[in-house]
């Protein structure tokens, strides 16, 4: 069996996209909607940073087509300190912003940490007793992204199939020391590709595309798959995902 598989990029506002990505003429104000039908999911990485009002969030719901699903990312108020079962309010806050007003368009939640957060087992469990399995009626899922070394080890994938919480597959070759953990934890599974190149028109050669797809179909067997080219050559983001997409058929 084949799940549904969600290929997209990280935000979609970017000015260098206009007239490679967007074309020529294209008012801003409709590259949501634009992005939403050239690819099949966008991560909202402004979440990262700030909060925003109940009403973009239904604007963003209905700019984009039906089976378009936006990865939403976590404050960074929630996952960047040093006790995490202090996140509680912080967590509220975010949640509570209004990212339920996008229904069925709601797809993971990336709880990313700084490379500096290493592995504490009880620390990390505390966090992820703290994540609901729902928001006002609107179900729930969620990945973490870690980046020290010492998460790489079962006692962390244990802990993280537990909770059913897929751990982000992250690729940067400019950060050799992440791990790169595919780890079946969850019903899902959340991947950061950041290795794309400018000089690449779709910012990976042939044959790495096919090895990115090779990848995602494995993925696709064992449950959804949510990934997103993101970082790297940013100019190249979109044109890499709709390769991505047309390699996948």
């Amino acid at each position: 069996m084949t799940h549904p598989i969600h290929i997209g990029i990280g935000g979609w506002t970017f000015e260098p996209w206009r007239g490679v990505f967007y074309p020529d003429g294209l008012v801003q104000k409709r590259e949501l909607e634009f992005a939403s039908r050239a690819l099949t999911s966008i991560e909202i990485n402004g979440t990262y940073y700030s909060t925003f009002k109940p009403d973009s969030w239904l604007k963003w719901r209905d700019e984009t087509p039906d089976g378009f699903v936006f990865a939403v990312k976590a404050s960074r108020y929630c996952t960047n300190r040093k006790v995490l079962a202090g996140m509680g309010e912080s967590m509220g806050r975010f949640l509570g912003q209004g990212l339920s007003a996008l229904g069925d368009r709601l797809g993971p939640i990336n709880w990313q940490f700084m490379g500096t957060k290493r592995f504490d087992p009880e620390d990390f469990e505390a966090f992820l007793t703290l994540l609901p399995a729902e928001q006002d009626g609107v179900r729930l899922r969620h990945a973490v992204e870690v980046r020290h070394p010492s998460f790489d080890t079962q006692q962390f994938y244990d802990l993280a199939a537990r909770y059913g919480v897929a751990i982000v597959y992250a690729v940067d070759d400019e950060s050799p020391d992440w791990p790169r953990i595919d780890q079946p934890t969850a019903g899902f599974t959340y991947a950061r590709l950041m290795s794309s190149r400018e000089d690449e028109p779709t910012g990976l050669t042939a044959a790495e595309l096919e090895a990115v797809a090779a990848r995602v179909r494995a993925w696709a067997g064992r449950g959804d798959v949510f990934a997103y080219f993101i970082s790297g050559a940013k100019l190249r983001n979109p044109a890499a995902a709709q390769a991505l997409i047309r390699e996948l058929g």
